[in-house]
């Protein structure tokens, strides 16, 4: 930690006691002027099919909402919104910010306590009235949020820890008051009616006042810092009916500018190197871009130009059948929903939005469809218009600034093969919180069907061993030495010693592809340990060579890992493995090596091995193989996989 965040640290914990003592706050919120018009940043979709909607709005009203592994979570009519759903532990109301949300104890797992706490069921209720009118939505509504304002009083409990989930609240609130009619809203009408709006406004204040007071910053200034600048600007639009809005705007805006640039590199990668807060940062800067349009003080051509580069990398990166890989952490983060199918892909969505609004027609042919979220953010009149040619362009495949690679052939066709290598950063600034010891690692799939994956995430506060296994190099299709992660964990969100890995070599054309690239995580091992891989694409032949030098002295203990999907079917010889998957077959056939152990392990515990994670908290075993050998020196690994 520097001496300049350990300020901030001390100025910080100094603000919290200073709150404590009733300085520097909310409690009291100026009236609102409510003479301001305000032009809605949210498109009106009403001729949308409703029966959805309705459906899960429904639901939503008779408590049953999906929470992670809970699905659904049974949190009654009226939730308990300081209780855990998973295990039912009851947070205490202390000063918010001074609450240790990480211990269990106290809170049960956070994860859980926060998700229905960002509200994102209530825009389902605001739709379900909007296209619908029926009252009921709008009173189930109304109940919940009274109930959330009475058992969340500012700044007491949970609810109040955090700014991101602050920011999130208002991003959905704005939705859902745009939806049901704003300030007019029928919900409004009467004295209980104009009370309940009263309330409501005193806590908007209140969040925006505590988000402008604890910005995350310095080693903590990640998607977090995107996600509490957007939902103070988006909240700054929406209600801009006290005087400190001004100030709120121009902050937030300077905010969300620099750090769409600062985060995300010139060719569209996050740069905390996970795909799934790809999406989950593309949403905060489009949801910010669209309310800023609406105020006809539109952010500059460099913002919308990274985002349509960080799309368009979302397009490359997305297999044939839409399968994006697991980079990184994930954890089913999403900033709204706006579209209530299951089948709903956040993905594609951002696609087909990126498509109509930078006039890509790659991006809508990936995307398939024009999806319901995309419409409420654009409008069904700029849908129909977008979406009436679609052509065969081309997409990058090379990111060496974010560090992505994409080896093979047949894009986007019935044929594709599609090698993903990572050659990037362990992840964002000094703790590099959301990035996994995955240096140059590869994933596969063919014809869209995946067969070499990335296991995912699983777990984050809680759990520790499986946070480990999951983050580790050992879930990576990549080489381990002498049992160790390239990178030095220092706690859940943490990395001490961070591997470094560079691309020596990239060679592409339309036969042929060549990947070299190496990184530097073992040399702080007594005897310094460099792993070079070379990936080589013959199209002809439809085979990958992938040959690892593990360049030494000493004697080591070497493990190349290789995770199969869930349904991919194994069969494992001397030195190969033969794969089989609907239809779809890879060989590995590995140069023979005396003293070379094949290790076969299927969701095993003890130790953990063999196991992938497509959302969190849910798990399921994969079959996992991992060459063993011990060298001494300089040793040559090399393995041919034909598809």
């Amino acid at each position: 930690m520097s001496v300049s965040e350990l300020l901030h640290r001390i100025r910080e914990k100094c603000l919290i006691n200073l709150q404590r003592l009733g300085f520097f706050s909310a409690k009291l919120a100026p009236a609102p002027d409510l003479s301001i018009k305000v032009r809605p940043w949210l498109q009106s979709s009403t001729a949308l099919p409703a029966d959805g909607y309705l459906e899960e709005a429904t639901r939503v009203l008779g408590g049953e909402v999906p929470i992670f592994a809970l699905r659904p979570a049974s949190l009654g009519s009226i939730p308990l919104w300081n209780t855990d759903p998973k295990s039912g532990v009851h947070a205490p109301l202390m000063f918010g910010r001074a609450l240790d949300y990480r211990n269990s104890e106290v809170v049960g797992d956070i994860k859980y306590l926060w998700e229905p706490n960002r509200h994102l069921q209530w825009v389902v209720l605001a739709q379900a009235y909007a296209l619908s009118r029926e009252r009921r939505f709008l009173d189930g509504f109304a109940e919940q949020l009274s109930s959330w304002l009475e058992q969340c009083p500012y700044p007491l409990g949970p609810n109040w820890t955090s700014s991101l989930e602050l920011g999130i609240r208002l991003i959905n609130w704005s939705i859902v008051w745009q939806l049901i009619g704003g300030e007019q809203s029928e919900l409004f009408r009467g004295r209980r009616g104009e009370a309940l709006r009263e309330r409501w406004l005193n806590s908007i204040y209140q969040h925006c006042h505590s988000i402008n007071l604890y910005w995350s910053r310095y080693s903590s200034a990640n998607n977090h810092l995107i996600g509490e600048a957007a939902g103070l600007y988006i909240a700054s639009v929406t209600w801009p009916f006290w005087q400190a809005w001004g100030q709120w705007r121009e902050v937030s805006y300077r905010i969300l500018l620099e750090e769409a640039l600062t985060q995300n590199t010139e060719d569209g990668v996050n740069r905390e190197q996970a795909v799934s807060y790809q999406q989950f940062v593309l949403d905060f800067l489009l949801f910010s871009g669209l309310a800023a349009r609406s105020t006809n003080h539109d952010f500059p051509a460099a913002y919308w130009e990274r985002l349509d580069q960080m799309i368009g990398f979302v397009a490359s990166i997305m297999d044939v059948q839409g399968n994006v890989p697991m980079i990184g952490d994930a954890d089913d983060g999403y900033v709204t929903r706006l579209c209530p199918d299951k089948k709903f892909c956040p993905y594609k969505s951002l696609l087909a939005t990126g498509g109509l609004l930078f006039g890509r027609p790659e991006y809508l042919q990936k995307a398939g469809a024009v999806d319901d979220k995309t419409q409420w953010l654009l409008g069904l009149d700029y849908s129909r218009e977008g979406g009436a040619s679609v052509t065969k362009v081309s997409l990058n495949r090379s990111y060496p600034t974010g560090g992505y690679y994409i080896v093979g052939g047949d894009f986007d066709t019935e044929l594709e093969v599609k090698c993903i290598v990572d050659v990037g950063p362990l992840g964002y600034l000094g703790i590099a919180a959301h990035g996994h010891a995955d240096a140059l690692s590869m994933v596969l799939s063919v014809a869209g069907y995946e067969i070499l994956v990335d296991p995912g995430t699983y777990a984050y506060h809680t759990q520790k061993v499986w946070r480990d296994y999951f983050r580790g190099t050992l879930a990576h299709n990549t080489v381990r030495i002498d049992s160790a992660d390239q990178s030095e964990s220092g706690g859940n969100f943490m990395w001490i010693h961070k591997a470094e890995a560079v691309c020596e070599i990239w060679e592409s054309s339309r036969k042929k592809q060549r990947l070299l690239a190496s990184h530097n995580g073992y040399h702080r091992l007594s005897d310094p340990v460099t792993h070079r891989r070379e990936i080589e694409y013959n199209a002809d032949l439809r085979r990958f060579r992938v040959t690892d030098y593990i360049e030494c002295v000493g004697q080591h203990l070497v493990e190349r890992i290789w995770h199969f999907a869930e349904a991919c079917e194994i069969a494992v010889e001397q030195d190969a493995i033969s794969v089989t998957r609907e239809g779809q077959t890879a060989g590995f056939t590995f140069t023979p090596l005396a003293h070379r152990e094949i290790i076969v392990s299927r969701g095993a515990e003890n130790p953990v091995i063999g196991w992938i994670s497509k959302s969190y908290d849910v798990k399921a075993p994969i079959t996992t193989v991992v060459e063993s050998l011990k060298i001494s020196g300089s040793t040559t690994l090399i393995v041919d996989i034909t598809v």
